[in-house]
């Protein structure tokens, strides 16, 4: 062999050897991206099963707290419903994109559905209300018809809390800033002495209109609540919240800024918002600023 053909060869082989080794990156770096897109796309899967699981258990309970047969046939159907694409979904491999997709939208369907349904009986329960205190004023009633009376109102209460499930706020468009003595952005702590929160109240029909009160709460770096003493109720317990707005919610999507004085020094870092009502955390935001 002539040294001319042994080059040749050696350079083919470095060549091949390049390739080789940038193919066997590529595909670790592929099998390294579709191991955390299928670790997603479980997460995800999971998620949808919590739900469909929700949904089953809220039809089952509406069911036993009203008397109307054709409500509750409705009710049963739709449950089955729920309770077969819960099946399909659980069938699913979490990798068959197609398919986690259509039962996606399947879910997003049934989220309609059971807000329909809990308008419905929500209709229902004022009908009760109104013939409630229409029998009340009748003289001539019998204490049968008293009792039928008193057993619709029990049934009104305990579906108070179904709902709830469509009536909640929802904060959206959340931002947060620091803003410097001239009232523009600062992102340097030092310079920051007003923060700045504002956020966009969902449009909700099928909550109750009236003032709400909305409860913003500023956690620093180091874990401390920017506060003024002030608490409000949640989960059995009392919060600390940084600022308290109250508005006139009409059902429509409403904005709301609020602000806070800076006046203590503050620490670098993270800073989270979280935003109450109702006794529910409607939305969380983060900021951050440097030295």
């Amino acid at each position: 062999m002539d040294k001319k053909t042994k080059i040749i060869i050696g350079v083919v082989a470095g060549i091949a050897a390049i390739v080789i080794g940038f193919l066997l990156y590529t595909m670790r770096e592929q099998m390294l991206e579709s191991k955390q897109m299928l670790q997603l796309a479980e997460m995800d899967k999971l998620e949808m099963e919590n739900e469909y699981e929700q949904f089953a258990m809220q039809y089952n309970e509406m069911k036993t707290q009203i008397n109307n047969d054709s409500l509750v046939t409705q009710l049963e159907i739709e449950q089955k419903r729920t309770e077969e694409l819960l099946e399909e979904l659980r069938r699913v491999k979490s990798s068959d994109a197609a398919e986690i997709m259509r039962l996606k939208k399947e879910l997003a369907t049934l989220r309609e559905v059971l807000r329909s349904y809990v308008l419905q009986i929500d209709s229902l329960n004022r009908m009760n209300e109104a013939l409630e205190r229409e029998n009340s004023n009748l003289k001539t009633q019998n204490e049968q018809a008293r009792q039928h009376i008193s057993n619709l109102s029990s049934e009104n209460e305990s579906l108070s809390d179904k709902v709830a499930i469509a009536s909640q706020l929802d904060a959206t468009g959340i931002y947060a800033e620091g803003r410097n003595k001239k009232g523009k952005a600062a992102k340097k702590i030092k310079d920051v002495k007003k923060f700045v929160i504002g956020f966009n109240i969902a449009r909700n029909v099928t909550t109750s209109t009236g003032v709400r009160s909305l409860y913003v709460r500023i956690t620093t770096p180091t874990g401390d609540v920017l506060t003024k003493g002030g608490t409000f109720a949640y989960e059995n317990r009392q919060l600390e919240y940084s600022i308290r707005k109250d508005i006139e919610y009409t059902g429509e999507e409403q904005s709301v800024v609020v602000y806070w004085d800076v006046a203590e020094a503050l620490s670098a870092g993270n800073y989270r918002v979280d935003i109450f009502a109702d006794g529910h955390n409607i939305g969380t935001t983060h900021f951050s600023f440097d030295k």
